[in-house]
């Protein structure tokens, strides 16, 4: 496996309409940047929001999963509480071809802040809308801007198709529409 390159990224793309909506360049003006990068593409968090709270005095459980420990929220800034947690989706939504993994790392602009996107990869033939975990470490509220970059995604071509895809394993996470809760 390899990581590949800008060309490469937009030819999946016009092949496998692997993203959409796609932007073939790096968009930074004064929003946090999004799109095409040189190894990968950056993108976007939407404006929907899952924010952590601990109103009902919840244990956090990935078998039994409560989803009233989130407060829904929509709108252009999400404000995450000091030391707390929020889920997002991205913007565009991925179609991953079959000999594709990709690892997703969050931006230095959020990074720097003390905020930290979590993604795990998007395996091959996975696709849907991407669930994005976001931290803030920091003792201060932290301001997240939806409709600009939070993350970039990284590529990585095998050289073969897997024996077995996410699609193939039928994958709990398939075509995920909206910000998605745990499941088992």
């Amino acid at each position: 496996m390899s990581i590949k390159p800008d060309k490469w990224v937009v030819r999946m793309v016009k092949e496998h309409n692997m993203i959409e909506p796609f932007v073939d360049t790096q968009v930074k003006d004064t929003r946090v940047s999004y799109g095409l990068s040189s190894y990968g593409y950056d993108i976007r968090i939407a404006d929907d929001f899952k924010i952590f709270t601990n109103i009902n005095t919840t244990v956090v459980d990935p078998k039994d999963f409560d989803a009233n420990a989130f407060v829904d929220f929509k709108g252009d800034v999400c404000i995450i509480p000091p030391n707390s947690f929020a889920l997002g989706r991205s913007v565009e939504y991925f179609r991953v071809p079959r000999s594709v993994m990709t690892i997703c790392v969050g931006k230095s602009t959020y990074a720097r802040c003390g905020i930290i996107t979590n993604v795990t990869p998007f395996e091959p033939e996975w696709e849907g809308f991407v669930t994005l975990e976001i931290s803030n470490t920091t003792p201060l509220p932290a301001k997240i801007y939806a409709n600009e970059g939070i993350a970039q995604v990284l590529f990585f071509e095998s050289d073969e198709e897997c024996l077995t895809s996410y699609a193939d394993r039928k994958g709990k996470y398939q075509r995920q529409q909206g910000v998605t809760l745990p499941k088992v």
